[in-house]
């Protein structure tokens, strides 16, 4: 089993789920971040004044997937969210080694 991991633009979000779930990953864990990249934030005029962002919003996504569903889903979450410009983000790939369902108690690939 493996856990994949990415951080994408918020905007593209509907995509990324729409097309996981064309593939198969039943479930997703989203949560909202900020950070920031080779893009190193930017600065923005408020009231006058200009101040620089260095954490832009992100969007964090992680889902659980069986060994041979890993490929699909690296790349449909590319595929899904490429703009083709700067920020758009990262996918990173942990070994998971065990995953349990609290209410069912089932392990690994029962529970996902």
């Amino acid at each position: 089993m493996k856990l994949v991991t990415a951080i994408i633009k918020p905007f593209k979000l509907d995509d990324v789920r729409e097309a996981l779930s064309e593939i198969g990953v039943q479930g997703i864990t989203v949560t909202e971040v900020k950070g920031f990249g080779r893009q190193k934030g930017h600065t923005e005029l408020y009231r006058g004044a200009e101040y620089v962002v260095d954490f832009l919003p992100k969007v964090k996504i992680e889902a659980a997937v069986q060994d041979d569903l890993t490929d699909r889903t690296i790349e449909a979450i590319s595929k899904a969210a490429n703009t083709g410009k700067i920020g758009d983000g990262k996918i990173f790939v942990f070994e998971l080694e065990k995953a349990i369902r609290i209410r069912t108690g089932e392990t690994d690939k029962d529970a996902l």
